[in-house]
This record gives C-alpha cells, sequence and structure tokens, in this order.
C-alpha cells in the first residue's frame, strides 16, 4: 500500500446548474494480482476488481476506510482452464434481470482490430464455483458498436437496459440495449436489441449509473489511454436529443489510464482504478 495523498482537480462546468461541485482522491493504495485492471464495481456491499492477469479474473473485497480488504473469493473467466473473457470491460449487474459481462477481442498483434463480445453469465454460479465452466450461458457478438463495449445497467422510464460505449475518437456513441431481448440474441444487430442512443465523446474506458441522480458517468481518458476525465449526463435528455447532454466535466492531471469508477453506496464516495501495476486504487470524494 502507498500513502495518501492530495491531488488538484480541474472542473469545467457545462450547465449553469451542474451537477458535480468537485471530484477529488483522497486517498490511493496498491492493490496487486489484478494484472493491469480494468474496472470496478459494488455489489452486494462489496468491491469487485477485475483484469487481466494470467487470465480474465475477479477479485472481491470489502472496503473499511481507506482500505480494501480481500475477501479471498477469486473468479476466474475461464471454462475448462482455457481464458475466455480475457480482457473483462464491464459488468452489467442488477437484481432480477440478466448478468452480462463484456470482453475486448484483440484481432491482431498492433491493437488496430478488435472485436467486442458481451457474455450472459449465471452470476450466482461463477460465484459459487469460481470459473465460468457451466456458467457461460450465452455469448453475444456486440456488432452494432463502433469499437468496444462495456455494458452497464441504467433505467430509463421505468425500465432496466443495459448501456454500452465506444473507446475511439471517431462516432462513439452510448447505446442501450433491451436485456430481454439481447440475452437470446447472436448479435446485437438482431431487431429489437438496440433501443435507443446518443453520440458522445472520445476515449469512453467504462460506464457508471448513479441511480438515484438519473445520471451516467462516462469513465474517460482525455486523450488516448492517458489523463483522466469523469463526465457526468443527464440520461433522459441525452436519449431525447441524440446526443450527450452534459452536466459536468470533472479532469484530474494524471498521466495514466482511467479504466474504472463506481460510488460505494448512495454517499460521496467512490473508487476509481487505472491499470497501471501500482497505486492503482483511489478513493474519492464527489461533491454534489
Amino acid at each position: 500500500m502507498v500513502a495518501a495523498f492530495g491531488l488538484c482537480v480541474f472542473s469545467s462546468l457545462i450547465a449553469s446548474n451542474f451537477f458535480v461541485d468537485k471530484l477529488e482522491i483522497s486517498h490511493t493504495i496498491s492493490i496487486d494480482s489484478l494484472g493491469a485492471c480494468q474496472g470496478v464495481s459494488f455489489i452486494d456491499d462489496k468491491v469487485l476488481l477485475y483484469g487481466d492477469r494470467d487470465v480474465g479474473m475477479i477479485r472481491e473485497y470489502v472496503a473499511k476506510g481507506d482500505s480494501l480488504l480481500y475477501s479471498g473469493k477469486e473468479y476466474r473467466l475461464t471454462v475448462d482452464g482455457q481464458d475466455v473473457i480475457n480482457h473483462p470491460t464491464g459488468i452489467a449487474y442488477q437484481p432480477g434481470q440478466p448478468f452480462f459481462m463484456g470482453n475486448s477481442i484483440r484481432l491482431n498483434p498492433e491493437g488496430t482490430l478488435w472485436k467486442a463480445v458481451i457474455y450472459r453469465v449465471d452470476w450466482a454460479g461463477l460465484k459459487k464455483q469460481g470459473t465460468l465452466d457451466g456458467n457461460l450461458l450465452k455469448t453475444i457478438e456486440d456488432d452494432a458498436c463502433i469499437q468496444g463495449t462495456r455494458p452497464e445497467y441504467v433505467k430509463y422510464q421505468g425500465k432496466w437496459y443495459v448501456a454500452t460505449a465506444d473507446y475511439g475518437d471517431k462516432r462513439n456513441e452510448v447505446r442501450l440495449y433491451d436485456p430481454e431481448k439481447l440475452k437470446n440474441a447472436e448479435k446485437t444487430s438482431e431487431p429489437g436489441v438496440l433501443y435507443k442512443k446518443f453520440s458522445c465523446g472520445p476515449w469512453v474506458q467504462n460506464l457508471h449509473w448513479i441511480p438515484e441522480k438519473g445520471v451516467l458517468v462516462l469513465i474517460q481518458n482525455q486523450i488516448e489511454g492517458r489523463k483522466w476525465r469523469f463526465t457526468f449526463l443527464d440520461l433522459e435528455k441525452s436519449l431525447a436529443k441524440g446526443e450527450a447532454h452534459v452536466l459536468s466535466i470533472q479532469d484530474i492531471e494524471k498521466s495514466d489510464e482511467l479504466e474504472g469508477f463506481t460510488m460505494l453506496g448512495k454517499g460521496q464516495r467512490g473508487i476509481a482504478v487505472t491499470s497501471s501495476r501500482r497505486s492503482n486504487v483511489h478513493f474519492v470524494n464527489v461533491k454534489f
């Protein structure tokens, strides 16, 4: 673990009645055994960090003060010992809804061609068994995407949808998929899977939904693979006009690659993660 430190945060307020006054790092620690951390979720009061170590994997932690305590539970995203979700790019969890995970598969050594895949997973079975054996229910090609997939549940007009977004600098979109159509689809381009979409800014690494605010957070880089950006959107207004309705942008001038972010419940505390091997987990305070 490393010592805590303060960091200057630059805020660009887009609307006069902005949503976020300030987002700042309060404490930074190092968590090992993740490979390059690709994201973070907060499910059932547990912090789930997922990465691309020797295989794609998820590790479970409990947040206590300025620390994460490892619960001893690790889930390997393998079938018959073979790496399946090797580069996990998002977890979509909502009680009563299908559980989905995203994956980005490199198609060439240069890393210029990728295939995006969404997997429907038996979450209870994965937690019990520790692998995807018998728990990988469906493999869905996300061919409706432009570049990459990063699923996250959002609620729009009383119904849950799986939101995802692109990583790239051209024609980026946030798309909403109908989970009932998605769960049995072969491809996201099939009729009825894509519900609505809107354009957004570049370099979106992950999404986070804040249900009590009706706000979607784009977890971004300011430039490709570097420097942090948190963009807070009004989801309903974004979908109504077909482009991102930005409430606030919070930029942090750190040079590494921001990968994920989650709030820890309904308070003002969250966790941001990067792909760095050290100093990769950051407790943040969000002042609404």
